[in-house]
């Protein structure tokens, strides 16, 4: 599946800002030896690893990176399809997925889950909440919902990172706002509490508008408020869009 996402910095700006100060606060207790980054990107986040002194990084993503806008060592780095699963025959300390999942189809949230669990037994996890927008932002879900996939793994999650990161400027307000622990803990799997949904301060600006917006016109469309050709021709231009896209 060749995702609609564009990792120049045009399009998503990554600093390594963020990664960087946010670091010591994943790892207050010491580094992990190993660190897989499932929807590395160009790879800000193994790059704050390796400044941290992690040796061994490896990074999956879902669109071909050249391997000049790597951060990290190009052989440390595979193209895959995330909708399908992903077994790399070997186990790392810590798996993180951040600001991934919002970009696969609803029908690969299990698969892309089963990835993360199948190469660690923790997990740090964010993805797009509901009306996040964002480039090709086709499954934004709450939490809760992703909490539900791991503990279908046998995985608890963990829901006090982001309050420790919480009011950090130097870190993307969006891992603030997301980001949780996953830890394989099969006993205790779905018994821990759900992770609340909640919107951080800074993000309600880029959130409300949109979601308001787009709500507003889907009940213009439901109560036939648009032209009659506006129905007639829109689901055949949406149909040939979607085909190139599937195509490309």
């Amino acid at each position: 599946m060749n995702i609609d996402y564009n990792h120049a910095p045009a399009q998503n700006p990554q600093t390594m800002g963020g990664p960087s100060a946010a670091w010591p606060k994943l790892f207050p207790d010491g580094i992990p030896a190993s660190i897989l980054d499932v929807g590395c990107g160009i790879g800000t986040w193994l790059k704050a690893a390796i400044n941290a002194g992690v040796i061994d990084v490896f990074g999956i993503d879902g669109v071909q990176i050249p391997p000049e806008q790597l951060l990290f060592p190009p052989n440390k780095f595979l193209c895959r399809d995330l909708t399908k699963p992903v077994d790399l025959g070997r186990r790392f300390d810590v798996v993180i997925c951040l600001e991934v999942a919002e970009h696969i189809e609803t029908n690969s949230s299990n698969i892309l889950i089963e990835t993360l669990t199948k190469h660690s037994d923790t997990v740090i996890f964010s993805a797009a909440c509901v009306g996040q927008p964002g480039q090709h932002h086709v499954n934004c879900q709450w939490p809760h919902y992703w909490q539900q996939l791991f503990n279908k793994r046998g995985f608890v999650c963990e829901d006090n990172l982001r309050w420790q990161i919480w009011d950090d400027v130097r870190i993307e307000r969006w891992y603030r706002q997301n980001i949780f622990v996953a830890r394989s803990e099969v006993a205790s799997a779905g018994h821990e509490p759900r992770i609340k949904a909640v919107v951080h301060p800074e993000m309600l600006s880029p959130i409300l508008p949109e979601k308001e917006t787009f709500e507003n016109h889907v009940k213009q469309i439901e109560n036939g408020r648009m032209g009659i050709m506006w129905y007639l021709k829109t689901p055949v231009f949406a149909f040939f869009e979607k085909l190139k896209r599937h195509l490309a």
